[in-house]
């Protein structure tokens, strides 16, 4: 009898373990974390610059660690994606020379301005091209506006704001207020410079407009630019860049013409282009190429309906070597974005020990070109390897919190889904609240992969803590942003550093994603999007 009793009570040990093993998710690893972070943002990866051989060891390395790990290949057996990309490396000219009537302005590239081409041309160039002012360079037929009303753009090249009319305003319904709008991302400035048929368009920086300094346009829009292959651009505009505040305000004063005044203009409805009566000429000298980048994809199948994908995302490339700042031209890119990297693979670590399996599968996205304008998740988004109208949501992580454990969750593009909800039972686990983006005018929601997906209507996430630090106060959070974008940014001192690293805000974000994931991923639920969202799913999507 004794011996029976032992028995049932090592049965019902092993069932109670087996209960709470099931019941409490499984935690985290910062040592997973800061390997593939050390190792991913080490120089000895070169930056991880698309096409070149620092992405041939990141693709070595995160297809490595998820075959050890269990992970299997998502696409008919491989764990790649080709994305073909066309490698555009273009030379500017020292100078861009500004002439109106007698008067002659010179601009110095790096310094003043920074141009660029999407052609496939030997050579490109403003030849005496006509500048007009054409506000914010935004046509919106929802908001009935069109600074390009009344004009014929052919041989001329527009200069733009950055941002959006409604940026700095008291009114925040128009054009959103504070928050960026589509119109006020400076790709699709270009796509309406190209839609308009202009030579060239120049952007005018302003640090607090566009929420990054100069130096981020002269690293990221310097050297080599890469973009999908097999676009045809022959037509789109041929020169494309951007010049400083003060560069303008030279070119509006040599034109007779006051920028600040022009800017009020353009604020307000009824704008019409203004012709400055000056020319810009500026020459481009280009080579091409096209090489196959790689998207890497993996997943968790699911136990009971492996038709249905849970998507988390991150972005595995930087922009590789440029220009030397102290000494250094490495842009190891630790935050921006070996962080990210780094944690989905700590998730599919966490996933793949799991058992049973989700009931749903969880699919792992790591994709190329971030930096050169989400051209990774677009290509898959248009070619996607498992149907989009399949996945259930997409979990995009781009920088995660080295600054340690906050009180907020903060969440790009709040309002858009009920991914919004689905978040905010999570962080109140952790003692957290859900906080809305505290700069909207820098336009996150649209400089990240989720948008991509949202564009097709997957619901999405994009969240961390970042602006009420658990120990140190709302004071601390917002300086060590502040200093990270103004020093670290798209720079090389983006490096990682074992000594003042804080990893409790990665493993307390991290930790909240794979709750989050993994609760969807047990459940029935399609998170919607809401009414008041721009966007939806399509009508094939599942119910």
């Amino acid at each position: 009898m004794r011996k029976i009793l032992y028995v049932l009570a090592a049965v019902l040990s092993v069932t109670a373990c087996k209960t709470e093993k099931e019941i409490t998710p499984p935690e985290i690893s910062k040592a997973s974390i800061a390997k593939h972070l050390e190792t991913l943002s080490s120089d000895d990866f070169q930056g991880r610059m698309p096409c070149t051989d620092g992405e041939t060891k990141t693709v070595e390395y995160i297809t490595s660690v998820m075959k050890d790990i269990g992970i299997k290949p998502a696409n008919n057996g491989s764990y790649l994606q080709n994305v073909p990309l066309v490698d555009i490396s273009a030379e500017m000219s020292e100078t861009m020379t500004i002439k109106s009537g007698s008067k002659s302005l010179t601009l110095n590239s790096g310094e003043d301005f920074v141009v660029h081409t999407e052609r496939l041309t030997d050579a490109m160039s403003l030849d005496a091209s006509e500048l007009v002012f054409c506000g914010y360079g935004i046509i919106s037929e929802k908001d009935n506006w069109n600074d390009y009303a009344g004009i014929d753009m052919k041989g001329k090249t527009a200069v733009v704001l950055v941002n959006d009319p409604g940026f700095g305003g008291e009114d925040s319904t128009f054009f959103k207020g504070n928050t960026m709008t589509i119109g006020g991302r400076w790709s699709t400035k270009y796509d309406y410079a190209d839609r308009v048929g202009a030579d060239g368009i120049l952007i005018i920086h302003e640090t607090a407009s566009a929420g990054y300094p100069w130096f981020v346009v002269q690293s990221s829009w310097s050297g080599s630019q890469q973009g999908l292959a097999g676009i045809d651009r022959s037509e789109d505009c041929g020169v494309k860049g951007w010049i400083t505040l003060d560069a303008a305000k030279s070119i509006f004063s040599e034109s007779g013409q006051d920028l600040s005044a022009m800017i009020r203009s353009a604020r307000k409805p009824g704008f019409k282009p203004v012709p400055l009566g000056a020319t810009a000429t500026v020459s481009l000298k280009s080579s091409y190429s096209t090489c196959d980048s790689k998207n890497i994809i993996g997943m968790v199948e699911g136990s009971k309906y492996p038709d249905e994908y849970v998507l988390y995302c991150a972005h595995w490339d930087h922009i590789g070597v440029g220009k030397v700042v102290e000494g250094d031209s490495i842009y190891n890119g630790a935050l921006d974005n070996a962080s990210g990297t780094a944690t989905v693979l700590a998730l599919a670590e966490m996933y793949a020990a799991m058992e049973p399996a989700p009931e749903r599968s969880v699919v792992f996205l790591f994709v190329t070109a971030e930096e050169q304008g989400l051209l990774g998740s677009e290509y898959y988004s248009v070619n996607p390897v498992l149907p989009l109208n399949q996945t259930v949501a997409n979990l995009n992580m781009d920088g995660v919190n080295p600054a340690g454990e906050m009180n907020d969750l903060t969440i790009v593009g709040m309002g858009h889904s009920e991914m919004d909800e689905l978040a905010q039972v999570e962080a109140e686990k952790q003692g957290r609240y859900l906080l809305n983006e505290q700069e909207p005018e820098k336009g996150f929601f649209f400089r990240s992969d989720q948008f991509s997906f949202a564009k097709k209507g997957v619901p999405v996430i994009y969240a961390e803590g970042g602006y009420d630090h658990r120990e140190k106060g709302k004071a601390y959070a917002k300086e060590f942003k502040e200093t990270y974008t103004a020093s670290r940014y798209h720079a090389p001192a983006d490096e990682y550093d074992a000594a003042t690293w804080n990893f409790d805000g990665m493993l307390q974000d991290g930790q909240l994603y794979f709750n989050l994931g993994l609760n969807l991923a047990n459940s029935r639920k399609w998170p919607a999007w809401y009414p008041s969202s721009e966007f939806s799913r399509p009508k094939n999507f599942k119910d």
